[in-house]
C-alpha cells in the first residue's frame, strides 16, 4: 500500500468521523510511525487518536465501530489503531487516561463476533495513552479539528517514562519470541531516559551505535533490517537476552520507585 493510497483512507476516515461525530468531534490526530518517517506498510499500523466533546452514545458507538472496520479492511496488513477520548482529559492530562473507545486489528474478531458486548465494555484507562499524546504533542499531526497544541497538555516526563517503561516490562521475558520489536523500544525508552529524545525506529538505531555497547551493534541493526526489508533475521538469542538485561539495568538506574515492574 502506498502513502497516497493511505492518504485517501485517512481523509475517508475524517469525512466519516465528521458525519457521524457531527458537532461532538474536537479533532482527529495522527501519531505514530507516520508522522515519524518510519512507516512499513507490513509492520506498522495507523495511529489515530480521535477527540470528543461528550460521551457518545452505544448507538453511536456502534456506527462508529462499522466505520471504522471499514477503514481497517482497506488499511495496510496492521490495520488501525484508534482510541477516541475526552477532551477533559488532554487538558488537563489525566493519567492512567480514560478512553471511550478503542480499537486495534487484534480485537477485530471480538467486535464482529459480539458487537455489543465491545460497545458495552471496550472503555476504562490506558496507561499507552500518555506515549501517544507526547508524540502527538512533539511530531503528531492534525488532520481534522482543533490544533494540537490547543486540545493536549503537556505530558509530564514521569507519566510518558511510566508509559513507554510499561511498553517493555515483560522484555527479559519475552525477546526471544519478539525480538525486533523489543531491542528497538528498549532503545527508544534508552534514549528517552538518559537524553529526553522521543525518537522513531530508526533514529533510536542511530542513538543506540553512538550510546551503547559494540557488542550490541550488530542486533540492533539487525532488528531494524527486519523491521524495514522485511526479511526473517535468525537472532542470537543469548545475545539478546543480555542485551535486554544490559538495557533494563541503565534503565532502572534512578527510577525503580516510579517503575517497580522493571
Amino acid at each position: 500500500m502506498i502513502l497516497s493510497e493511505i492518504k485517501n483512507l485517512l481523509k475517508d476516515f475524517v469525512e466519516h468521523s465528521k458525519k457521524i461525530l457531527k458537532d461532538n468531534l474536537v479533532g482527529v490526530y495522527l501519531h505514530g510511525s507516520l508522522v515519524m518517517e518510519c512507516f512499513n506498510p507490513e509492520k506498522s499500523d495507523i495511529d489515530l487518536i480521535v477527540v470528543i466533546n461528550q460521551p457518545l452514545l452505544n448507538s453511536v458507538k456502534r456506527e462508529y465501530m462499522d466505520m471504522v472496520v471499514k477503514c481497517n479492511d482497506l488499511a495496510p496488513a496492521k490495520g488501525i489503531e484508534m482510541s477516541i477520548v475526552l477532551r477533559g482529559v488532554c487538558n488537563p492530562f489525566a493519567y492512567p487516561t480514560p478512553f471511550e473507545l478503542h480499537f486495534s486489528s487484534m480485537h477485530l474478531k471480538w467486535y464482529k463476533d459480539n458487537p455489543e458486548e465491545y460497545i458495552r465494555k471496550m472503555n476504562g484507562e490506558d496507561i499507552d495513552l500518555a506515549a501517544h499524546f507526547t508524540i502527538l504533542n512533539k511530531r503528531g499531526s492534525c488532520l481534522y479539528g482543533a490544533p494540537i497544541k490547543s486540545v493536549f497538555a503537556e505530558v509530564p516526563n514521569s507519566n510518558y517514562m511510566d508509559s513507554i517503561c510499561n511498553d517493555i516490562s515483560d522484555a527479559k521475558e519475552n525477546i526471544e519470541k519478539d525480538t525486533m520489536y523489543l531491542v528497538l523500544n528498549l532503545a527508544r525508552v534508552l534514549a528517552y531516559k538518559e537524553d529526553g529524545l522521543i525518537l522513531s525506529k530508526k533514529e533510536c538505531v542511530e542513538w543506540a551505535i553512538k550510546k551503547l555497547p559494540k557488542e550490541y551493534h550488530k542486533l540492533i541493526e539487525d532488528a531494524m533490517r527486519e523491521y524495514t526489508e522485511n526479511i526473517k533475521i535468525m537472532y542470537d538469542i543469548v545475545l539478546a537476552k543480555r542485551y535486554a538485561k544490559y538495557a533494563i539495568m541503565r534503565i532502572q538506574q534512578g527510577i525503580n520507585s516510579t517503575n517497580p515492574s522493571l
